[in-house]
């Protein structure tokens, strides 16, 4: 499957299907087939397959072939069925067309087309189109990042809520829930900046190659900076990810400390009664209360005696 796109002023307008594929800017293919990896080909274009995409080596991510650039970064996306996952997008550069290879869904590819007109530089080139979807791209893994710290506030607000200890442990196991799945989506954003900062550096490094540089090179070198200040923001979001993790396990500690508390008082009231009652269930025959009318009322005072006793030794020792 896939999608083409020309450049229509400072727009991108969609291609029909049958519309020859030379004609179009920017080339989006998602699980191409055969027939498409071969048609690309035919067009000079040597995409890579999954298999290829997915080495971890640079020479395989980041590189040059027949005057063609291909750049791979692992962006966060959906897949079929729902589920969120990383995975990688390789993009190819030629002199006058983008083509951009993926096998999920991130939210980028599918909100650009209707905005490229705001990117910085608009989409009258294949590299400004590359450049905005970058731009996209980047801004789309902000506001991942902010949705996360979002989540990371109200989850460690409601950690921190004095009724929360009153609320049993399924809402801290709740809390401790949302925090794990917030880190996971936070590996994914830190690995994206990772590769696309990888992938922005080779492209300023043949930059000097393309023919308008001295517009290009500035704002290569802004969404580098943007990139790096999101790696520290998502480290910053991984420091409370940690400590809202060590909070909702000590919460979950407490509770179940006060739970064992709870009983080692009842089990410590009820064990003179215990020793009181064991004493008289013994089969002596020489125990002289066992022969007297007061002996059962003398064994419950007795008793009731001992509880109370120990139950004002706890409070005493304030250990209630």
């Amino acid at each position: 499957m896939h999608y083409a796109y020309a450049a229509d002023g400072n727009r991108l307008t969609l291609l029909d299907r049958d519309t020859d594929l030379r004609q179009a800017i920017w080339i989006d293919l998602i699980q191409p087939s055969d027939a498409e990896m071969t048609q690309l080909r035919d067009m000079g274009f040597n995409l890579p397959t999954l298999a290829e995409m997915e080495e971890i080596e640079l020479s395989n991510r980041l590189y040059r072939e027949d005057g063609m650039d291909y750049m791979t970064a692992m962006l966060p996306g959906e897949i079929a069925g729902g589920g969120r996952l990383s995975m990688p997008v390789t993009f190819v550069l030629s002199g006058t067309q983008l083509v951009t290879v993926r096998h999920h869904s991130p939210r980028p590819f599918l909100t650009f087309p209707t905005r490229a007109e705001r990117s910085t530089l608009g989409c009258v080139t294949a590299d400004r189109v590359f450049i905005g979807l970058s731009e996209e791209i980047i801004a789309r893994l902000a506001d991942i990042l902010e949705g996360a710290g979002r989540i990371l506030d109200d989850t460690t607000a409601g950690v921190f809520d004095p009724r929360s200890a009153s609320a049993g442990s399924d809402r801290l196991q709740d809390a401790l829930r949302d925090v794990g799945r917030e880190a996971e989506t936070m590996a994914r954003v830190r690995l994206g900046l990772l590769t696309i900062e990888r992938m922005l550096a080779f492209f300023t490094a043949l930059i000097e190659d393309r023919p308008e540089t001295k517009r290009l090179r500035p704002v290569v070198r802004a969404q580098m900076r943007d990139v790096q200040a999101l790696e520290v923001h998502a480290d910053f979001l991984g420091s409370r990810v940690s400590l809202a993790v060590d909070t909702t396990l000590g919460m979950i500690n407490l509770q179940q400390n006060n739970t064992v508390r709870i009983l080692s008082v009842i089990a410590a009231l009820f064990l003179p009664p215990t020793l009181i009652a064991s004493i008289y269930g013994m089969n002596f025959a020489n125990m002289p209360e066992l022969q007297t009318s007061w002996g059962y009322v003398y064994a419950l005072v007795l008793m009731g005696a001992t509880t109370v006793g120990t139950y004002l030794f706890l409070r005493w020792k304030r250990w209630l």
